[in-house]
Parts: structure tokens; sequence; C-alpha cells
């Protein structure tokens, strides 16, 4: 621990004031008073000092003095922890990474700048994305509280915030869950041969396909009107799809299987769910790279388009992505992380989740665009010989001359021997020939396949019948898309357990009436987006409902931590509960460049595509999930208004602004319970 001299004196106090709100002064600290924060922030007790070299001055401006007289916080520490590092680590990336890194990425890569988009989807990562993940995770190791807890120990004015990210992951894991059924009903489809979506069905009592397959392609037609029984319309309603009905039984009785005897189940299930995913996604990309037409994909990935680094709306929907598919604003990350030591390096955990994050979205991508780049390729033979028969007919019925005939010896490569032949008609034969034809161009194939943010569901359903042994490759890459959703929900269902738990502390004991109890309601609530239109609402709310309050909550989060609770104390704690200096950039990009970033993406316009009452239902389920914040500051006001509320009140406490002390400002602080200095003297 840094010692710090008794008779410094502040240096620069009103300049740091206007840089940061926490201005707060250096103070001076005895051995007796290092020992306590020691004890506080890592359990441990001391009475030799160390000292730092910090890596510039503004480091020696972060550490304050804390108290002994300080008023504390009781922040009890029997509960559980992580049985180790890996599963700790399991639980961050397998919650971090998700179905939507799998699912929207890719399309959205596609359509904003390739990468242009990649490039500013690293500068936000790092520049934003991840202060705000090591944030979460830090205040949730520090505090060992779910995110209800936690804020309200920031500052108990936005107290809400923690009960408004509850509300965030229960809906979410609403319908999230149905994403996870979708996939499972295709993996238990996987199981014949042929797959049920390889060819169009026959109408019945006739050896005709049905015109509206015909029409379409077998594997959409599956998915439309199989696997949804979709309406037309999102107004036509109708009881839950049977067979979807089941498959979310089964979901979420592994959900609660996985749960119900807390870290001890959970952390087991993480090194199938997690790790199995990664093994998969290798072979798979593996094997992408050897199809024909892969490379195209890959170079259709990489081009960069120079006009979408300078497009506003490209950065707002790179953002939009990111906070959305990383999970921050949940209270999930916090909630994981209460239950990991807090002298646990949260900062490289933070990286870590961050760099896995950027490395699957980039390998999943690759897989995707080397799959349609292959399906484009496909297609544009397909299209080369539409236009050989075309000709041939027309040559046929004397339309055409008959030098304008094929050869026959070209039909055997048309990729390559179609576009020699036609660049080498005269160009009096091109345009006589020109009306009849289609439009070959690989790049529009290539921009047919990528129509739509479901293109990965196209890739994962078409491309198994690229490879020999179809059915082997429909299990794994559902059992895949499976088990990654399954590492998400666990990480959603983490944050809805634990904000319960540390509500209501006495529910640790009945852990397992507890999931049970949450459980069964999520699986009743979800059976409406298994209805004939219910992926009409998984599309709404999670294209339209989802980001605001999530933007919301993150603007208050980091409102908080660097303008109430001060961002320069905070860095502070870090550094004591870590043990070595902590570059003060995250000081500025927590004070500054988060809140603007966030600011931004807050005020993006949204335009609705939907019937009035679904707008409606839209703006209800936005001022539910925010209600919170705004009911729990009134609510703390009404404390700190009647004396006798504040009599009766033992953990409020409000942070206020000093601007020049000479003596130390008491402090809330946090008190290591016995057990956790017992636990801490045995090791």
């Amino acid at each position: 621990m840094t010692s710090v001299s008794e008779n410094m004196e502040v240096q620069n106090e009103d300049s740091q004031m206007s840089k940061c709100s926490d201005s707060t002064p250096v103070i001076s600290t005895t051995s007796a008073s290092e020992a306590a924060t020691s004890e506080l922030f890592t359990g441990e007790m001391s009475g030799e000092e160390h000292t730092f070299d910090w890596c510039d001055e503004d480091n020696d401006n972060t550490m304050e003095t804390i108290n002994k007289n300080e008023p504390e916080i009781e922040v009890t520490d029997d509960r559980p922890f992580w049985a180790n590092k890996i599963e700790y680590l399991l639980a961050q990336m397998g919650y971090s990474v998700g179905l939507s890194t799998i699912w929207r990425f890719p399309y959205l890569c596609f359509h904003n700048g390739g990468g242009s988009f990649l490039i500013i989807y690293i500068i936000m990562l790092f520049f934003v994305g991840v202060p705000l993940l090591l944030l979460e995770m830090a205040a949730g190791q520090r505090i060992h509280q779910g995110s209800i807890g936690v804020w309200k120990v920031f500052s108990p004015w936005i107290g809400g915030v923690g009960y408004s990210s509850f509300m965030v992951c229960f809906i979410v894991g609403l319908y999230y869950s149905v994403l996870i059924t979708w996939n499972l009903y295709y993996l238990i489809q996987s199981f014949q041969s042929p797959l049920p979506w390889a060819l169009c069905p026959l109408l019945r009592n006739s050896s005709d396909f049905d015109p509206e397959c015909t029409r379409t392609t077998p594997t959409v037609y599956f998915w439309y009107r199989h696997v949804l029984k979709a309406t037309d319309e999102i107004e036509i309603g109708g009881l839950p799809v049977f067979h979807l009905s089941l498959s979310l039984c089964v979901t979420w009785f592994i959900i609660c299987i996985s749960i119900i005897k807390g870290l001890k189940s959970t952390g087991k299930m993480l090194y199938v769910s997690v790790l199995l995913p990664y093994i998969i996604l290798f072979c798979v990309f593996t094997r992408s790279l050897m199809l024909q037409g892969a490379d195209f994909g890959l170079k259709s990935l990489l081009a960069t388009e120079v006009s979408a680094l300078y497009s506003l709306e490209v950065w707002r929907r790179t953002g939009n992505h990111l906070f959305l598919s990383m999970g921050s604003g949940f209270g999930s990350f916090t909630a994981i992380s209460s239950y990991a030591p807090r002298s646990n390096n949260c900062i490289m955990d933070a990286f870590a989740v961050a760099l896995l994050n950027l490395v699957t979205s980039v390998t999943a991508s690759m897989f995707v665009f080397a799959i349609m780049g292959h399906l484009a390729t496909l297609n544009n033979e397909k299209c080369y010989l539409k236009n050989a028969e075309t000709v041939k007919n027309l040559v046929t019925t004397g339309v055409l001359s008959s030098d304008l005939r094929l050869p026959e010896s070209l039909y055997q490569h048309m990729s390559y021997s179609y576009p020699t032949w036609f660049g080498n008609l005269p160009a009096g034969a091109k345009s006589m020939v020109r009306p009849y034809l289609s439009n070959c161009d690989l790049a529009e194939q290539f921009k047919e396949v990528m129509k739509g943010p479901g293109v990965a569901i196209v890739a994962f359903t078409d491309i198994v019948f690229s490879f020999s042994g179809s059915t082997f490759w429909a299990i794994i890459i559902f059992v895949f898309l499976v088990t990654m959703g399954l590492s998400t929900m666990l990480g959603i269902m983490q944050g809805i357990i634990t904000a319960l738990q540390d509500t209501f502390p006495s529910s640790r004991k009945h852990t397992k009436l507890l999931t049970v109890s949450v459980c069964v309601p999520m699986f009743l609530g979800s059976l409406i987006f298994v209805k004939p239109s219910g992926s009409y609402y998984v599309n709404m709310l999670d294209d339209r409902w989802a980001s605001l309050p999530l933007f919301f909550i993150l603007i208050l989060e980091n409102m908080s931590m660097a303008w109430i609770y001060g961002a320069r104390r905070f860095l502070a704690d870090l550094i004591i509960t870590l043990g070595h200096p902590i570059s003060p950039i995250y000081r500025w990009l927590w004070c500054f460049v988060s809140p603007f970033v966030l600011l931004i993406l807050f005020s993006d316009e949204i335009t609705l595509s939907y019937p009035s009452w679904a707008k409606v239902l839209l703006v209800l389920l936005i001022v539910v999930t925010i209600l919170p914040i705004p009911a729990y500051f009134l609510y703390t006001l009404l404390k700190v208004s009647f004396p006798a509320s504040k009599k009766n009140s033992s953990a409020t406490v409000i942070f206020k602004h000093e601007a020049k002390v000479e003596k130390p400002i008491p402090r809330p602080r946090l008190h290591v319970g016995q057990n956790q200095k017992k636990m801490n003297k045995n090791r």
C-alpha cells in the first residue's frame, strides 16, 4: 500500500475540481489507517508500509484518506464464491458472448461498411465498452452485492437503477429463452435423414410440391410454415404452437436444473455450455474455409467503405449492437462478480471478456461470410446455367442466330466458362442477347443471400447440405447454438436470482424453492412468444424496446460512479484492492468519454413500423422498466425529509460535494464481515 506523508499539502485542488466532480483532496494517512484500509478492501491486516512506483503524478492525487471513525455500511460476506477462477471467467464470458454475436453481427457488418464497421466496433469496445464492463465488474466484486444493492451504496438517490436492471433481465429472459427454444427444436429435428428442411413437402394425395415452397426455398418455408407457423400480421393471435411449447418447457427445465443448486451446479454446467461451442465453432469455421466461394465472402467482409467511418448513423448502430450484445446494464456482470474475492484482478477479466467477445464476433462473421460466399457462388452458377438454357432455347426457336449457341464443353465449369464466352461475343451480339438474360453478377448474388438479420439461420440451415453427412453437421451446429444460448441465459438468470437473494437474505436458505419460483412464472410468461405471431413480438422487443432502458441505466450507472461517488475515489478503491497502480485514463473515460457516447446513443431517433397498439405497448414497457428509478428517488427524498424516517434508516448515506476541508470528510466504507476476516486469516 502507498505510504502518504503526514505533512503533504493539498495541491491544485481547484483545478482538479473542474476535471471531475470528486474533488476530495489527498490527505495524510497513518500506518494504522492504511492497515484499516487494507483490511477494508482486501480483508487482510498488515502493519507494514509498502510503496508503489506511480505511473504519473495523477496517480498521486488518487489516494484518499478513509478515517477510522467513518460510518460503515455493513456488507455481509456469508455468501458463496466461485469454486475457482476458471468457473468465474467462464460465467462472465458465457454471458457476454451469446446468440446476438452470431445472429446480428455479420448482418450489421455487411450493411454498415464491412471493415469500417469492424474498426468502429474495436474503437468503441476498448474506449467505452471495457470501462463500463470494468465498472460493473469492480462494483459487484467490491461490494459483494447484486445490482440492486450496489447502486444504493454508490448513491441512494439513484438506488432504483438496480431495480430497473432487474426488470430488464426479467423481460429479456422471457424472449431470449425462445431463441434457445427455436434452436432446440431444430436440434431435435436434425436426428433424421433426410433433414426435414432439405426438400419442399408434397401436397396431400399428390406428387406435386407445395407451390408456396417452390416460390421460395425449402429452408425458408420450413422456418416460417413449420417451425413458427407464423401469421402474416402481428395482430393475428392464436394459441401457443404445441411443438414450440414443449421445446420451451424443456429449455426452462434445463435452465432450472443448471442453477437450482447455486454456484456449484452453475459452475459445472458452464464447462459444457461455454467450452463446447468454441470447439464446434472452430471445427465448422475451418470446414467452411474449404468451400468454393468462401474467399469471395471473406473479401466482402474485409472490404472497407471509408465513408462509413464518418457516418454518425453507422457509429450509432455499432454502439447499439456493442452494448446489447455484451450485456452491460443488465446487472448480470455485477451479480456474477459479487461471488468473486475482492482481490480478484477485475481489470484483466474485463479485457479478457472484451477480447473474447471481439474474437468470437469476428470468427463467427468470417464463418457466416464464407458460407454466404459459397451460397452466392452456387446461385451464381445456377444463374449462368439458366442463362445458357435461355440462349439455347432462343437459338432453337430461331429468335437468335445459331452462332450464339454455347458449346457443350462450357457447361462443365459455368463459373469460369460462361463469363469468358459472353465476354468474347461481338458487341452487336451482346446487345442482342442481353435483354433475355438475368444479371448473374456475383456481388449482386451475395447481396441477395445477405438480406435480413436472420442470415445466420440461413447459413446454419443451408450449409449442412454442402458437407458430406449433413445430418451429423446439423446436429453439431445446433448443439453449438443451443449451448451458446444457454450460457448467456445462465448469466441473465444469475442477475435475477442474485438480486432476489440480496433483497431477501432468508431466501439463500431455500435456493431450490427460489429457483423454481422464478423459472415457472418465466416459462408461463414466455408462452406468448411461441404463439403464431410470437416471432413479431421477439423482434419488436429486441429491436425497439431493449436499447432505450439499457442506455438510460448505463448513463445513470456511469454518472453515479463518476460524478457522485467520484471516479478518482473509485479508482483509489481499485488501486488498494488490486495492490498495484492503475492508469488514470479510466477516470477520464468514465468522467467524459462514456457519458458523451451514451448520451449520443440514447438520443438516437427510432422509427417504429408497428400498429398503434404495439407502439403503446412498447411505451408502457419502457415506462414500467424505468419507473423504479424516479420512484426510489422519491422514496429516498421522503426518508431524508422526515426525521422519523431518517432516524429509522440504518444504511442511507448521502454523498455531498465539498471543495475544501481541513479534516477528512466522513465517508461511507464497506465493512468486512467476521466470516470474511476469519477466512482471510486462514489463507
